[in-house]
């Protein structure tokens, strides 16, 4: 047997269904409960609506929300699917309705980016294609031949595998001067926090920012091994709730901690539901079909050919299912890695930044303004985002070179589109990482209207002048 068929046959083994089960609905619950939050705060029609432009994520320029009649019901369908997920309901269509709508809305507006926009959107894919709806769910109880109390080991791994690189990729980045030496963005965060109740005085001080750097990289980097290990796995799990609760409760990082919690009880053995709901389901047993005892008597050498011809063996995972596997892996290790590609630090230049697990790293304000300029007839005028964009629009493009480049292309074909003619654009961008003085972020004299947006490194982004950032 080669080892690809050896790693695919462990990949296949049958484990508890139960766990996953679990997951399936504490997820379906989770996402529904952020639609219906995002639809209650108004952010439906502030994020989609109200504004005239929206910047778009590389290679996603065609996506655009929809009418504000269409964005409502789009979200409207999000939340069903999501309910559907939990119930276990039409779930592969429920799966793949929210992966599209809830991606969909994601690369409507790049301003609004979050690392766990883009956890969700990743294990909302994966959920498509895993087989979470064979147990506790209504697609078993309409089929029961759906029902199954196992599922496939790579299922249960997936998950795990996902959920730790978000913490090992996290600590990783914590291993910089900033964090380390400085305390940053820490103390610029915590000192604002001085009126917690009970805790503010001691989060104003810097040694609480040194404490809270120190133990952020330590959990974010021993976390992952700790769960995996059924001897630590108890203390670590507290150890999540403990921290995620405490960073939601101080900092404006909306559902990531509340959904960490919850995801991460894939960790614990996948029989768990099974003993913590053991009076309900000895009450409804159909909820969970139980695990075949294993038979007692073992056959005989000579019945040994004849019982392996009469009993099926268990489905391998198919070679283009674990190839895709092995893609998606590959590409979760790379996408995080990416800046080391390019030059300068990534918190500053933005490049490589996103989707690459930098969580709660930087502290960045910015102010930025246009300079217009008609070479035929020497006009030129001063133009101030605030004039069309929101404010969440205005403040995330000053801290991001690639949004600024977008909408200095937006000013350049408005005025095309006005017969102003064949303009220049010009950003005169100011910013501050992590507490330092002010300095320019884009070269003043690039004319951003020439500027192609691609991936590569980008040399009308100024270096930062701390050499620490370079």
């Amino acid at each position: 047997m080669s080892r690809t068929r050896t790693v695919r046959a462990v990949l296949s083994a049958p484990v508890d269904i139960a766990s996953l089960a679990a997951f399936r609905i504490l997820f379906g619950a989770m996402m529904l409960l952020s639609a219906l939050r995002f639809w209650a705060r108004g952010w439906i029609g502030e994020v989609y609506v109200a504004p005239s432009f929206h910047f778009h994520y590389f290679g996603f320029g065609w996506v655009n929300p929809w009418p504000a009649w269409g964005m409502y019901a789009h979200f409207a369908l999000m939340a069903l699917a999501s309910l559907c997920i939990a119930l276990g309901l039409f779930y592969r269509l429920a799966a793949s309705t929210f992966f599209l709508t809830f991606t969909w809305a994601e690369l409507c507006e790049k301003a609004t980016y979050l690392n766990h926009y883009y956890f969700v959107s990743i294990a909302s894919l994966l959920l498509v294609f895993m087989p979470l709806h064979r147990a506790a769910s209504l697609d078993a109880r309409r089929d029961p031949s759906l029902q199954s109390p196992t599922a496939p080991a790579w299922v249960l791994h997936a998950l795990r595998l996902q959920l730790g690189l978000v913490y090992l990729f996290a600590g990783l980045a914590k291993l910089n001067p900033d964090w380390l030496l400085r305390a940053q963005p820490l103390t610029t965060w915590l000192s604002a926090r001085a009126d917690f109740p009970l805790l503010g005085p001691f989060l104003a001080s810097r040694a609480a920012a040194y404490a809270m750097s120190y133990a952020g990289a330590l959990f974010d980097l021993t976390i992952f091994p700790l769960l995996l290990w059924k001897r630590t796995r108890p203390v670590a799990y507290l150890a999540v709730i403990g921290f995620h609760t405490l960073t939601g409760l101080l900092f404006p990082i909306g559902m990531f901690p509340w959904i960490m919690i919850v995801a991460t009880l894939v960790f614990f053995s996948p029989s768990w539901p099974r003993r913590l709901f053991a009076p309900l389901l000895a009450r409804w047993p159909a909820l969970l079909p139980p695990i075949p005892a294993p038979s007692q008597a073992a056959p005989s050498a000579a019945a040994a050919p004849s019982a392996a011809a009469t009993t099926p063996s268990r489905p391998l995972l198919g070679r283009l299912s674990f190839a895709a596997l092995c893609a998606h892996f590959a590409l979760q290790l790379l996408l995080p890695l990416r800046h080391l590609l390019y030059p300068g630090d990534s918190g500053w230049t933005d490049e490589g930044f996103r989707f690459a697990w930098r969580v709660m790293l930087v502290e960045k304000t910015g102010i930025v303004e246009y300079r217009v300029h008609d070479p035929a007839t020497h006009r030129t005028w001063v133009l101030h985002p605030s004039a069309e964009l929101t404010p969440l629009q205005v403040k995330m493009m000053a801290l991001s070179p690639d949004m600024i480049l977008e909408y200095a292309h937006h000013l350049a074909a408005d005025f095309a589109r006005r017969g102003e003619g064949d303009v220049q654009v010009f950003a005169d961008a100011y910013a501050s990482i992590n507490g330092r003085r002010n300095q320019r972020l884009i070269d003043p004299t690039t004319d951003l209207a020439r500027v192609r947006d691609s991936l590569l490194p980008a040399p009308w982004i100024l270096p930062h002048a701390d050499p620490s950032l370079r």
